[in-house]
């Protein structure tokens, strides 16, 4: 039985349909012009991405993964995955929030300026989040932290009572655990809700 809300929406009782953050998986053919027309497949609807990052993964074939990282209620989730798998390039959409367990990490380079005397307390607090010092000088460290969003601000954060800093960010790239794999069969379609 469905009831009416204030809004004068339709849900099912105990269930709000909420925006939730989804994380795509989006296997594409490597050719000019597919991130211009996934980006506006989002653009165009009205759909905000997050997070979007790609890269080649299958030379051979010339196949792109792309991780995507959006918000939305559940029947617009289902509706992304829908569209993007009706764009020609795109071989295979997997939802990887709705298929179950999946590894996440963001990749963050992260500059302090600061005097020399303050490097040694700038690489303790990265070794506290397990950056790796990519490059040291006079006046600069810059560490490289693999890990998700809020652990990468607080590190900026705690290195920013320090020095002045600078952050270059990739996006989310993610992997589903278990055995299933993108691009393992040609004719996979993507997971929908449970």
């Amino acid at each position: 039985m469905t009831k009416t809300g204030a809004s004068g929406g339709v849900y099912e009782p105990g269930e709000v349909d909420e925006p939730k953050r989804h994380c795509f998986a989006v296997l594409v053919a490597n050719e000019p012009g597919v991130l211009a027309r996934v980006v506006g497949l989002f653009s165009g609807r009205g759909y905000n991405i997050e997070s979007l990052t790609v890269d080649e993964v299958n030379a051979d074939d010339h196949f792109s993964r792309m991780t995507i990282v959006t918000r939305g209620t559940r029947s617009t989730i289902d509706q992304i995955a829908a569209q993007l798998l009706r764009l020609v390039p795109v071989r295979q959409v997997i939802n990887l929030t709705q298929q179950g367990r999946s590894v996440e990490t963001c990749i963050a380079l992260v500059k302090v300026v600061t005097d020399v005397n303050k490097h040694d307390q700038a690489k303790d607090i990265g070794r506290k989040y397990a950056a790796r010092v990519a490059d040291t000088t006079d006046h600069a460290v810059i560490f490289e932290l693999a890990s998700d969003s809020q652990k990468i601000e607080r590190f900026a954060a705690e290195l920013s009572a320090i020095g002045a800093i600078e952050i270059a960010r990739a996006g989310s790239v993610a992997i589903g655990c278990g055995d299933a794999m993108l691009g393992a069969s040609p004719d996979l379609a993507h997971c929908h809700s449970p």
